[in-house]
């Protein structure tokens, strides 16, 4: 004999445990019982102890083991937004974070390439001077297109560069009504040109599109791949170029362009802040690129602290003063 279901019974929210709430978002956000775990501070088993309490007190599975992670349930997914307002403004009424510039300590980890650092860092850190000079900041290579898992050991507080994969993964999650463990922020657009030797064989004529791709290229790539976003764009006219030479800082690039003779592309704003214009020829390149876009990058654990706020705002400051029309 079949037993007859019995109806739902809306929990009792007197007695409902709040802490199972922040376990509840922090494996909604992160996916994983492990680093939710971490995040909390807790074990595991805690953890999984939590949610089966959770999944008891509101008759649903609420997660469960998808691959190498855990997939949401459609109640976990429709109340998942509320929950997780709710208690950020509880933790904003009850606990707030008081940051203040001038008493501060604290040390800050941002990641990014030399090329971005030499725009930024000059501005941020007279910032830093004027409003925190207790605080410190400490930049660590930027060797990746996409920082998520950066930001996700919390190897670094903030990235900045160009992430032409996640930012558009990022905003389709936004459009289609998900909740994002990451949030960014566009900094500016960043122009690209073409730099050889002053006596270069074709630093005295108009570059043309033919010339470019017959030239010997050196290339700035992070991952180490010899190709990049200028390939994509010639690839789509149906041609391509010669790369000889792969590095992994802008800096290096410049310096081995003015002493070969190889072409390498790098931002324009970068080659008249180094001082190696000097030695270089600059030209616009002989073909339309995609606009670059500089973005800042961020995880969700920190959108709100007050530290990590602050520093967001005078990174755009300096962002916005750079790049003044």
């Amino acid at each position: 004999m079949t037993p007859t279901p019995q109806p739902f019974k809306p929990p009792n929210f007197r007695t409902l445990d709040l802490n199972l709430l922040r376990v509840f978002d922090e494996v909604m956000a992160e996916r994983s019982l492990t680093r939710a775990a971490r995040n909390l501070s807790l074990t595991q088993p805690a953890v999984s102890n939590a949610l089966r309490r959770l999944r008891e007190t509101l008759g649903d599975e609420l997660v469960q083991r998808h691959g190498q992670g855990m997939a949401p349930t459609a109640r976990a997914l429709a109340i998942w937004p509320a929950v997780r307002d709710a208690l950020r403004q509880l933790q904003a009424a009850l606990a707030p974070d008081d940051f203040v510039p001038a008493r501060a300590t604290t040390s800050f980890v941002l990641a990014m390439a030399d090329a971005t650092a030499a725009e930024l860092l000059p501005g941020l850190a007279a910032i830093f001077d004027r409003q925190a000079p207790g605080a410190s900041l400490r930049v660590v290579p930027l060797t990746t297109r996409d920082p998520r898992p950066m930001l996700d050991s919390e190897a670094c507080d903030l990235a900045v560069g160009h992430f032409p994969s996640v930012v558009p993964d990022l905003t389709a999650k936004v459009q289609s009504g998900e909740t994002m463990p990451f949030f960014f922020e566009r900094l500016y657009d960043g122009d690209y040109v073409c730099v050889m030797r002053e006596r270069h064989p074709l630093a005295g004529e108009n570059l043309s599109l033919d010339a470019f791709c017959a030239a010997r290229h050196l290339l700035v790539s992070f991952s180490g791949q010899p190709y990049g976003f200028i390939d994509e764009s010639l690839a789509a006219l149906g041609r391509r170029r010669q790369v000889v030479l792969t590095v992994n800082q802008f800096a290096t690039a410049g310096w081995v362009a003015a002493h070969s003779d190889l072409l390498s592309v790098l931002p324009q704003h970068f080659v008249r802040l180094s001082g190696l214009g000097a030695g270089l020829a600059v030209r616009p390149l002989p073909f339309a690129v995609s606009p670059v876009h500089v973005d800042s990058l961020w995880h969700r654990r920190s959108d709100r602290h007050s530290a990590q706020v602050w520093l967001r705002q005078a990174l755009r400051q300096v962002a916005a003063q750079a790049f003044a029309a």
